[in-house]
């Protein structure tokens, strides 16, 4: 049997650095170790290179049953870049120390893919046929990897009817009205879009001592001060609404969807998984103008990161473009659309019982990711996305913190109860 421990510290020491903008390492090396142990398995992987040694790894595992649709099962081997110096152990050391294993990567996402290839070498027969894409590029726009796959070779997914991959069914702890503790395990059913966008000021040049109602930079400025000041209304999807009433009725506290800030407050620590997806969300990043102190630029610009939940797109951008006002004009820097899964379906059902068949008194939820995955680029294909990368958590670890953070590492027995909870539901879905 393959160690899902070892197997995932083997993952984190390869170097597999993303600093965007196509500046990466060591996706190449990891591709060709993942592509080892699917053969070592006996499944035929394909290393697909979208750029020199940015490397994905392709493979299909046939199921017990040829007339159920494929199911997707896709995961990415870059991980942000981590400082040794900030660390208590090597970033990429892979080393296991009171209980966990530590590492860049560990949580976001080599735990996951380390599941996966373990369940497959030790011989799992799934219920129906597997599509496996272990990508690239994920850490910065994806256009190396998953959004590559997605437009270059489309065809691999056809027929796909659903997705799991990082982000859910994780343990969540939270305190009821009554005393007790809570166990969420938050299922993604949806991400929040992504549209980084570049705002243009533009002017009338001039001495800085001299007065100037064209200044571009004061143009700028007052756009940005009605963006950032601008409240934005509650905007309940399906996913957002399924989770307030379950956790509500979880926790006993009372659900007053026409007061959802109400809610939120009542909630408690909970609140946390769904804050962020409540409302859309728009916030200046960036900023450069001028390049004397006596000179008025002509023109002024900031970049805005933008949050955008499904089905309110349009709205969004008329509001930001009432906002900005005159003078000041916008482009995207990134656009990805919002995603959205069905929340009533046989595929969460199944994940629920999964994570039940380990942890019975688990009380499953679906959630909105407030940032945003490679289930992007495979939506668009026709494909039901959802998060679903099963851990235990044990109480006091932050697992928030974790993903991008220092000292970033895994619960060694949550690995061990993931593989099993991701065992549970590939044999019978």
């Amino acid at each position: 049997m393959a160690d899902v421990v070892e197997l995932c510290a083997q993952l984190v020491r390869f170097d597999t650095t993303n600093r965007g903008h196509g500046d990466s390492e060591g996706e190449r090396e990891a591709a060709e170790f993942v592509a080892g142990v699917l053969s070592e398995a006996g499944i035929e992987p394909k290393i697909l290179e979208s750029a020199p040694r940015r490397a994905n790894v392709l493979a299909r595992v046939p199921g017990t049953d040829p007339a159920l649709p494929p199911l997707l099962i896709q995961g990415h081997l870059d991980v942000v870049p981590a400082d040794p110096v900030d660390w208590s152990v090597h970033p990429f050391s892979g080393e296991v120390r009171d209980g966990f294993l530590w590492g860049r990567g560990t949580v976001d996402m080599k735990d996951f893919c380390a599941m996966v290839l373990s369940l497959l070498s030790d011989g799992l027969r799934p219920r129906r046929e597997l599509v496996l894409a272990f990508v690239a590029d994920e850490e910065d726009r994806g256009e190396w990897g998953a959004h590559w796959l997605a437009a270059e070779h489309r065809e691999f997914f056809d027929g796909c009817a659903a997705a799991i991959s990082e982000t859910g069914g994780y343990t969540y702890r939270a305190p009821a009205a009554d005393g007790r503790t809570v166990r969420l395990y938050p299922v993604g059913t949806a991400e929040r879009g992504t549209a980084h966008m570049r705002v243009t000021a533009r002017g009338r040049a001039g001495h800085g001592s001299r007065r100037n109602d064209d200044n571009a930079v004061v143009h700028l400025v007052d756009a940005l001060h009605r963006i950032a000041a601008h409240r934005w209304p509650v905007h309940l999807t399906p996913t957002v609404e399924a989770f307030l009433r379950r956790a509500g009725e979880a926790l006993g506290v009372a659900v007053d969807l026409s007061d959802v800030d109400g809610t939120l407050a009542r909630l408690g620590p909970a609140a946390a998984l769904v804050e962020n997806a409540v409302r859309n969300s728009c916030t200046p990043t960036m900023l450069d103008a001028g390049y004397k102190v006596n000179v008025i630029p002509s023109v002024a610009q900031a970049q805005l990161d933008t949050r955008v939940l499904p089905g309110s797109e349009e709205d969004l951008f008329a509001t930001i473009d009432s906002l900005l006002g005159p003078h000041v004009e916008r482009e995207f820097v990134a656009h990805q659309p919002p995603v959205q899964a069905p929340v009533d379906s046989p595929w969460f059902e199944a994940m629920a019982a999964a994570l039940r068949a380990e942890d019975p008194e688990a009380v499953v939820v679906p959630f909105c990711m407030g940032g945003g995955t490679d289930a992007k680029a495979f939506s668009p294909l026709g494909i039901d996305c959802y998060g679903f990368a099963p851990l235990w958590v044990p109480e006091g670890y932050p697992y928030n913190a974790m993903a991008h953070g220092v000292d970033e590492r895994v619960p060694v027995e949550g690995l061990r109860f993931g593989k099993r909870v991701l065992g549970h539901l590939l044999s019978s879905v």
